[in-house]
């Protein structure tokens, strides 16, 4: 529990409590919608009128027609649905998917689904070390034709805004290929309610669980014009294209607090903005042997991600939660996954250690300080008790008697690793993470300038800490080999020592 006894919410990007509009929404809708808005008595007219004033009010958020905007059971189903509709509606001009490399799982799942079925391909396009579409490569992507495009608005697990008007241009140039121009499908759930939604796209999806509304309703607008058809049994409900009955209740007060966040959005941005920009400063500053991932400026105003080297992700937040704070991770050492976010992967960044915090629509300065004087303590307390444990000071993994290892290499025959001599071999096989990274940091601090480190492990995650690791120390990662006789997962990593 924090220091003032009261937990800490700052994980809203997965989702928030309902917001008090929407909560009194949902009961007013619960006396007057319950009814089936397809039924011409007074119960069914009523219920139509109030599930006809939700979706008009969150089309005007959308910047989209209320007959474009439909009511599906979740974001999750909204992009599926999407993602199917649409590349089955020009699946006689091409059956390609481009997707950026860092989408929400939702819409790669979908993709790769979808593109089967079809007998296509998805192709997901690289993205920088900040997170951002490369638009060159994704433009390049398009030229061969393709069904649909997939970007979206802002990314979930680190924050940066991607280049969506560019990504639109890139679909309209692709108009003298294949079945151009392209269908251009945006998943602006993390996004929407924070920054103002994209001018420009074919199709766009959201939560509204990420503003503040109720679970279990999301939002699919198509644009007139736009190529769908349904891959599922169709029935009446939504124009056919999200099967089941609406529950109006629910959307009503998913319109409330959507139409409460815009009322606000401009003021609370600034405001989470500048505590983001604290949290970014007092992490880098306090906390050792950080790396504070995501784009600096175009980003959400109330993300901020950040990895701790030498730190097992899921005892970092199991700690975190113990002294009061609810934060995420795309931590490849959490409980649920054995492998690193795709996309901390696809930014190339070090995945243990990592924690997302987003701040909540009513945050308070307070309730992040009491966070950023818990931190440091926190994490200095979860790297000692890593097996190899790392000392407090500097970040720099401990020879397991409680002194620092020398960076000069003191005490080390000079012939370990140098010249022709044989890399130095580091075995973590069958060590999760973050014990690899922990013990090649520790074995490099004792080898001579330019010899080189050989780390074996079967952890996924090593391929991705290892040469983010590197780079992050400025040694030079040469690659890696397969070593079979080590076992089917087992791999070589070599880095040389630089400084």
């Amino acid at each position: 529990m924090s220091a003032a006894g009261t937990p800490v919410f700052l994980d809203a990007a997965s989702g928030e409590p309902m917001d008090p509009v929407a909560r009194e929404a949902y009961l007013a809708a619960l006396e007057d919608g319950w009814a089936d808005p397809d039924r011409l008595y007074r119960e069914g007219r009523r219920a139509r009128m109030l599930l006809d004033a939700a979706r008009e009010a969150v089309a005007e958020v959308l910047r989209a027609r209320p007959d474009e905007t439909v009511f599906t059971t979740s974001g999750t189903a909204a992009l599926h649905l999407a993602v199917a509709g649409l590349a089955q509606g020009r699946s006689r001009v091409s059956r390609r998917i481009v997707t950026s490399a860092v989408e929400h799982s939702a819409v790669l799942h979908a993709a790769e689904y979808t593109a089967a079925r079809l007998g296509g391909e998805h192709v997901a396009v690289a993205v920088t070390r900040l997170g951002r579409l490369r638009v060159e490569e994704f433009a390049q992507a398009l030229r061969g034709g393709a069904a649909l495009a997939c970007v979206q608005h802002a990314n979930h697990e680190v924050g940066t805004v991607q280049p969506v008007e560019q990504a639109w241009e890139a679909c309209l140039d692709a108009a003298g290929q294949p079945g151009g121009p392209v269908a251009l499908l945006v998943d602006a759930a993390a996004a929407l309610g924070r920054i103002p939604p994209p001018e420009h796209w074919s199709a766009l999806c959201a939560s509204a669980r990420k503003w503040g509304g109720p679970a279990g309703v999301g939002v699919l607008a198509v644009r007139k014009g736009t190529r769908f058809a349904a891959a599922w049994p169709q029935d009446e409900r939504e124009q056919g294209r999200a099967p089941g009955p609406v529950n109006v209740p629910a959307v009503l007060a998913a319109a409330a607090a959507l139409r409460a966040r815009e009322a606000e959005r401009e003021t609370v941005a600034a405001r989470q903005r500048a505590l983001v920009e604290r949290i970014r400063a007092e992490v880098g500053r306090t906390v050792p042997d950080v790396e504070i991932v995501g784009d600096p400026e175009r980003r959400l105003p109330h993300i901020v991600t950040f990895s701790c080297l030498y730190a097992a992700g899921e005892a970092l937040l199991l700690e975190l939660d113990r002294a009061g704070f609810s934060v995420s991770s795309g931590s490849s050492c959490t409980a649920s996954t054995l492998t690193p976010s795709h996309v901390l992967e696809a930014m190339g960044v070090i995945s243990h250690g990592n924690v997302r915090v987003s701040l909540p629509w009513r945050i308070t300065d307070e309730e992040v300080d009491r966070f950023l004087a818990a931190l440091p303590t926190t994490v200095a307390r979860v790297r000692a008790e890593a097996p190899g444990g790392v000392r407090e000071a500097g970040g720099q993994p401990s020879n397991g008697t409680g002194a620092a290892e020398s960076r000069s290499g003191a005490g080390v025959p000079e012939a370990v690793g140098s010249g022709g001599a044989e890399p130095e071999t580091v075995d973590a096989l069958g060590r999760m993470c973050p014990i690899p990274v922990i013990e090649l940091a520790r074995r490099i601090a004792r080898v001579p300038l330019g010899a080189t480190i050989r780390v074996l492990a079967d952890d996924p995650a090593a391929r991705l800490d290892i040469p983010a690791w590197s780079e992050l120390r400025r040694h030079s990662y040469l690659g890696e080999t397969p070593v079979p006789e080590r076992g089917e997962s087992a791999v070589a990593y070599l880095v040389r020592r630089e400084h």
